[in-house]
């Protein structure tokens, strides 16, 4: 727990550090979440709203001390806004159940809210997340450093409505730690290109509600550009046949994003986690 007292004018006295509350989203995730919440135990509080498991995830939550609520899922942005709303302290950790936090990010974020005076520099702060894919952890391209914001006073910033592609929001600067979210998903490569099926549909929707409209050139330069960007500028071809593959799937899901726009008849949501 964060309870390290400080050292303040040239004598010792205890200051009550800030609470800190990890959460996270969850549906028949039994076979990631042992590994989180084992890395969540230097936060005061867990805390998962899971929507409807129906494996050992709820029973798993509560044996490793996690408070847990039971509720309907709402889309990605709003169900974590409703779970950052029911913790019970201001300053959240949101992490998904395939994340475990580093030794030295735990460290970071210690320290960060342990700033005095009289309080963190920052009121909302990222860090980097480290990808595996195939295996390995991808260090460049679109895999790394993926920078995340995820740690942050909820009376300051929150999860934007989107269902899906959602981020936190804020008007604040926004500090840095050092340490890696590590994504550690044992999901197969038929369930995450079935996902960005998913997720490209999703996104084809949130546009086309925004008022957006694809084009030929669009669909056609879209994953072009990408590539250009992650591959080869951001040096994606160091991560070897993974780091490939990786990038191609992300131009493919850029490329039936526009697809879908073009075609107009996108199906109603049909997202399960």
């Amino acid at each position: 727990m964060l309870d390290s007292p400080h050292f303040i004018a040239g004598r010792q006295e205890l200051v009550n550090p800030i609470k800190l509350s990890a959460v996270l989203i969850t549906k028949n995730a039994a076979a990631q979440l042992p590994a989180c919440l084992a890395s969540l135990a230097f936060c005061d509080e867990v805390l998962v709203v899971d929507s409807g498991s129906d494996d050992d995830t709820v029973a798993l939550a509560r044996q490793h001390g996690a408070r847990v609520i039971e509720s309907h899922w709402r889309g990605f942005g709003p169900q974590k806004q409703f779970a950052v709303e029911q913790a019970a302290n201001d300053w959240v950790l949101c992490i998904d159940a395939d994340e475990r936090v580093s030794d030295q990010l735990k460290g970071s974020v210690a320290a960060a809210l342990a700033a005095v005076p009289p309080a963190p520099t920052f009121t909302a702060y990222r860090f980097a997340r480290c990808n595996r894919f195939m295996g390995r952890y991808l260090r460049h391209g679109e895999g790394y450093p993926d920078w995340s914001l995820r740690l942050f006073d909820r009376r300051q910033a929150h999860w934007s409505d989107d269902v899906v592609h959602e981020r936190v929001v804020t008007d604040t600067p926004v500090g840095t730690l050092a340490g890696d979210l590590l994504h550690d998903s044992a999901e197969s490569l038929e369930n995450y290109l079935s996902k960005q099926n998913r997720y490209s549909t999703l996104a084809a929707e949130a546009a086309l509600a925004r008022g957006e409209r694809s084009a030929t050139a669009r669909l056609l330069l879209s994953p072009l550009l990408r590539f250009v960007k992650f591959y080869v500028l951001r040096r994606g071809f160091l991560d070897g046949v993974p780091g490939l593959v990786h990038i191609l799937i992300g131009c493919g899901a850029s490329f039936a994003k526009h697809a879908k726009m073009l075609h107009g008849e996108i199906a109603p949501s049909q997202l399960t986690r």
